[in-house]
């Protein structure tokens, strides 16, 4: 494999990630290059190939860790460009774990490149062009939510939509300690935290239980 390649992805050596999911990852990046001078996929402040792999394939792939993988789905909401859903499936695939991913993704354009790259890639994906707000009574494994919602409606949908999950994945930037705290006054959260590989402003959290508090809980905060 190119020395350039495997330097591309380096940060990525202390994960689970094979060096053969480095050329799907690149296969995946010449997809959204074409398909983005069409259609706005991505921003085009982060559609050169370099700001893809920095700002959006690391620091997607460092979620993999954090997905419960014994179980049979995990779920992507408001996939966009298949960020991290798409990411995961990749990994996955590698592995050799049949996990399926969901992706819940309302454009149409998006959906359709969504079920585009995943016959391309030979992913282990399914694609919902819904309105996931829409959607009750789901179940899952691990639930990931990167650039979708403000944290405060990811917990709310969470809460209400999804009947069976095992755990939730945030991707939190800059302000992303202060709205955390936030959403700490309404909900009783078992969480763990993680610094982000790709921004020392970033971080990840990763969700096991989330329980509405009380009305008197929240008074005291």
């Amino acid at each position: 494999m190119d020395q350039e390649i495997l330097n591309s992805y380096s940060r990525l050596n202390d994960l689970n990630v094979s060096r053969e999911t480095f050329l799907d990852f690149e296969n995946y990046i010449s997809l959204i290059l074409e398909k983005n001078k069409k259609i706005n996929i991505i921003g085009q402040n982060t559609a050169s190939k370099n700001a893809i792999i920095e700002r959006h394939i690391i620091d997607s792939a460092q979620i993999i860790d954090f997905v419960d993988l014994n179980c049979s789905t995990t779920t992507d909401l408001g996939s966009g460009a298949g960020l991290p859903g798409i990411i995961v499936a990749i990994i996955l695939k590698n592995m050799k774990n049949k996990m399926n991913v969901h992706l819940y993704e309302k454009s149409y354009h998006k959906s359709h490149f969504l079920k585009e790259v995943s016959e391309k890639l030979n992913l282990n994906t399914k694609v919902f062009q819904k309105n996931i707000f829409e959607i009750k009574n789901l179940e899952t494994g691990t639930i990931m939510s990167r650039a979708f919602k403000p944290m405060p409606v990811v917990l709310d949908l969470v809460y209400e939509n999804f009947s069976k999950y095992k755990n939730l994945i945030f991707f939190m930037g800059k302000s992303g300690k202060k709205i955390f705290e936030n959403s700490k006054k309404k909900w009783n959260l078992e969480y763990i935290e993680k610094k982000s590989l790709t921004s020392k402003d970033s971080f990840l959290i990763n969700i096991k239980k989330i329980k509405k508090k009380i009305k008197r809980e929240i008074e005291k905060n």
